[in-house]
């Protein structure tokens, strides 16, 4: 006796081969949309984006619609298409009577409403359909229905209640995160599409479209060689700030490509020796500019306003390295306003010099006058037998918020020329832009909470802190505004 449980192998080993690192998503999603498998009412396909859950789920349903038997049909639905709700209910009525091929009398009126929307799908799926041919299945998928506009409350679980009314009816759901008792429906299967790993990704761009042509002087082989070897180095580097997906790892891989095999289309280096490659190539690894050149647009702006010459197209070392004393984008300097910067300098101070320094830095009731260093004569002169390391080469500790901005209030005034303007409000005060520029340096990491991160206010004085850069990002910043912070660590 035949079982009546079975799965096209055939047709399934074709998919793995098209979408390879997705074998245990394939053979799931067919074994619940198949209709002599399991197939199953409702089914929720989720996981973040780029991972294949669209591509894959609309390949298989259109392989399966060819090698069905009992037949199998479908319709794809894409919310993010849809500008309101009855924009969807309205896209659905008609991707569904276009896979179906309806020639039955049509609406005539709008489908605003999701009972007006049943009634559309019973007539044409259960009394066109079932009529005819009581063994053929559809699937209807609605893909990054967790996206659409202006959609009522009800919406998720009355779509669920169609496969009740139709019974020959799967209703797939494609969305990023599902959240609890989201369909309002007991038993619902959901398939998660994980993220792409290091293998997965260097698999996937080993494979065209996403394979170069070999280059000068080399086999395909060895091209093919370095290429992995060259998207892993990729992945390392740039796969969690700037490409999370296998589109944005793509793009990086070939806006960095022509760069890193220069040397070898030039004949200075061979394709084998991938470590002189990767070390003569190691500054295009650090530098967004190449991957998103529209960074660079501000600086090259003010560059052309201040009357330098536009940079041209084919030059490689462009946004790489500075030139004629020109900061870069990425120079903390010319992106944060001036209170930031001044707040980045007293948190950098507040990590490396001792609490019981600052009134010898910044006091001045004795001479009027801080003494810089660590105060000259007044410190204890005292040899000992072992060599000190330098204070700004050691790891930053925590300090409170409170001791930074006193350090901020205190060496404002000698830092920044305000025009007098201090003088006439009595004093320097801690107003709301400090509060945000404090909150502005806690949102780009240079400053780190290290107590009690998970909870209270962020303001709170009490609360401590740590830099977040090292010592030649804050000696840059510091000479952008005419200060020596060497001169302000004892060490």
């Amino acid at each position: 006796m035949d079982s009546i449980f079975e799965l096209p192998d055939d047709l399934l080993a074709s998919l793995v081969e098209s979408f390879p690192c997705r074998d245990a998503q394939i053979r799931a999603l067919a074994t619940l949309l198949y209709p002599r498998a399991a197939p199953c009412r409702n089914l929720i396909v989720h996981g973040t984006e780029a991972t294949g859950k669209t591509t894959i789920t609309a390949g298989l349903l259109e392989a399966l619609r060819s090698a069905a038997t009992p037949p199998l049909n479908y319709a794809v639905v894409k919310s993010v298409e849809c500008v309101t709700a009855r924009h969807l209910f309205e896209r659905t009525v008609g991707s569904v009577a276009d896979a179906l091929e309806w020639e039955g009398p049509a609406s005539g009126g709008r489908c605003e409403t999701l009972a007006a929307l049943t009634v559309e799908l019973v007539r044409m799926l259960k009394d066109g359909v079932e009529r005819e041919n009581r063994g053929e299945r559809f699937v209807l998928v609605f893909d990054g229905i967790d996206r659409q506009r202006e959609a009522p409350p009800t919406l998720l679980p009355a779509l669920a209640r169609l496969s009740e009314i139709i019974p020959n009816l799967t209703t797939v759901f494609i969305l990023t995160t599902p959240s609890p008792s989201l369909l309002r429906v007991s038993s619902t299967p959901q398939l998660y599409f994980p993220p792409y790993t290091k293998s997965d990704y260097v698999t996937l761009l080993s494979r065209p479209p996403y394979t170069p042509p070999p280059l000068p002087n080399t086999t395909a082989q060895e091209t093919a060689d370095l290429w992995a070897r060259f998207a892993a180095a990729v992945h390392d580097a740039l796969a969690k700030p700037a490409s999370r997906s296998l589109p944005g790892l793509a793009r990086a891989c070939a806006a960095l490509w022509p760069r890193f095999t220069a040397p070898v289309a030039a004949g200075t280096h061979r394709a084998r020796e991938f470590t002189k490659l990767l070390v003569a190539a190691r500054t295009y690894f650090q530098d967004e500019s190449i991957l998103e050149p529209g960074i660079v647009l501000l600086s090259s702006y003010s560059n052309l306003k201040n009357g330098a010459s536009a940079p041209t197209p084919n030059n490689n070392n462009n946004g790489v390295a500075k030139r004629n004393g020109e900061a870069t984008s990425k120079d903390l300097a010319t992106l944060l306003p001036p209170t930031a910067r001044l707040l980045l300098v007293a948190a950098y101070l507040a990590s490396h010099n001792a609490p019981r320094h600052d009134q010898t830095l910044f006091s001045t009731w004795h001479s009027g006058r801080r003494r810089r260093g660590g105060g000259g004569p007044t410190t204890r002169v005292k040899r000992t037998r072992h060599r000190k390391i330098a204070r700004k080469l050691l790891g930053p500790s925590a300090f409170v918020l409170e001791r930074m901005v006193a350090i901020y209030a205190a060496t404002r005034r000698e830092w920044v020329d305000d025009g007098g303007s201090e003088e006439k409000d009595g004093g320097v005060g801690v107003d709301g832009d400090v509060g945000m520029a404090i909150a502005t340096l806690a949102s780009l990491r240079l400053l780190v909470r290290v107590g009690g991160a998970g909870g209270g206010d962020a303001m709170d004085r009490g609360g401590k802190w740590r830099v977040g850069v090292g010592w030649e990002v804050v000696r840059g910043v510091g000479r952008s505004m005419g200060v020596e912070v060497e001169e302000w660590l004892i060490e």
